[in-house]
């Protein structure tokens, strides 16, 4: 194996380290910035205004559907590596807030889907923010979707070792095949962050773990389920950092603040006073197990579909099936209908891989984790 090849393994595996760490970020904004006045720690984010006539939204969007809706979305990004330019966004998340019941569904949109990404070049969904930045990556997910999302939240590296530490770790069910794969991240996990952890024996059970294990935990991606999976077990792990920090003290949060708001570490479209408002309403904002998923729900990967398309990717089958299907989960009260721009988006992707309605599969791989063996 040559030294380039091994150079882009340790990059990829670098990557999945910070793959979960956005979602964290919205949680905690939701969660802590109502304390952030007290120790100015909202005036760390930097702030980057969008210019909305750079974001493209779709013709004949009912843009009634979203009101009483604040949608935002999320980008992760690893910028350890040297140089500056845009990089691909490794973690979308669209966050949808019900203003009124204050219910949160999260949405995450695969990072390898076969989309539009801009300037009708198909590829990759995480391509759009490295090809033009946070308006780009907004496009892609408004031309692709049928969305009309303008606010959103880009995050780089995060001390989330530290976070799960001052939360006091969590508790989680372990099968022994996950254990073994949890013990070899947790030694380069250990090596970034400076952290240390014990071995946990090759045993099913519940086991208390710690910052270093829980993060080794999320970006298990092996015996099966592959992403899919992976991402499931990074959905499990913020649910519990959120039980975690509504019982926090103040004394902790304010901890978590001066770990998570480091200056360059947050850049945001949403101003101070915005994301205060969001955070007076923290304790009654909601994630419900059935308010997650993943975008695409109907979806082929494989080698089939590198063949089809030639590039190792997430195919929607179809886009349009499954943006009509986003807008019901997102909007269930509503009668949606793709528009023509997605219908032409979804028209190109089945001529160009071969994969229309009729090759719909019955089941998807969702990546959701078995229940604990009895």
């Amino acid at each position: 194996m040559g030294r380039a090849t091994k150079e882009v393994k340790r990059r990829r595996r670098r990557r999945g380290l910070f793959i979960f760490e956005v979602i964290v970020l919205l949680i905690l904004i939701v969660v802590l910035f109502v304390y952030a006045k007290l120790n100015g720690a909202i005036g760390r984010i930097t702030g980057h205004e969008i210019n909305e006539e750079n974001v493209g939204t779709n013709e004949g969007i009912d843009h009634e559907i979203i009101k009483g809706y604040t949608n935002i979305a999320l980008v992760g990004i690893d910028t350890r590596t040297e140089g500056d330019g845009l990089r691909n966004s490794d973690t979308m998340i669209i966050a949808s807030i019900n203003n009124d019941t204050k219910e949160v569904k999260l949405v995450s949109v695969y990072r390898d889907t076969y989309v539009n990404v801009g300037n009708d070049k198909y590829d990759r969904a995480n391509a759009a923010y490295a090809k033009g930045g946070a308006e780009q990556f907004l496009t892609m997910l408004n031309k692709n979707l049928d969305m009309n999302i303008m606010d959103y939240v880009t995050v780089n590296f995060q001390s989330m070792v530290a976070a799960i530490d001052i939360l006091g770790g969590m508790n989680l069910y372990l099968t022994a095949s996950e254990i073994v794969h949890l013990n070899n991240y947790c030694v380069e996990v250990s090596k970034v962050t400076g952290e240390g952890y014990d071995k946990l024996p090759e045993a099913d059970g519940y086991y208390d773990v710690n910052g270093v294990q829980a993060v080794a935990y999320a970006r298990i991606r092996y015996g099966g389920g592959e992403d899919f999976r992976r991402a499931a077990r990074q959905r499990l792990v913020i649910s519990k950092m959120v039980e975690k920090a509504k019982k926090a003290s103040i004394g902790e949060l304010n901890r978590l603040l001066n770990e998570v708001f480091q200056p360059e570490m947050i850049s945001s479209s949403l101003t101070q006073a915005e994301v205060f408002k969001m955070g007076t309403s923290m304790l009654s904002y909601e994630i419900k197990d059935d308010g997650q998923v993943g975008f695409p729900f109907d979806h082929l990967y494989g080698q089939r579909i590198e063949n089809a398309i030639g590039i190792d990717a997430v195919l929607p089958v179809t886009l349009e099936t499954n943006v009509r299907k986003l807008h019901e989960f997102l909007y269930p009260e509503l009668t949606y209908e793709p528009s023509d721009t997605v219908k032409e988006y979804s028209n190109y992707i089945i001529n160009k891989s071969g994969y229309g309605e009729e090759s719909i599969p019955s089941e998807s791989e969702t990546g959701a984790i078995p229940p604990p063996a009895e």
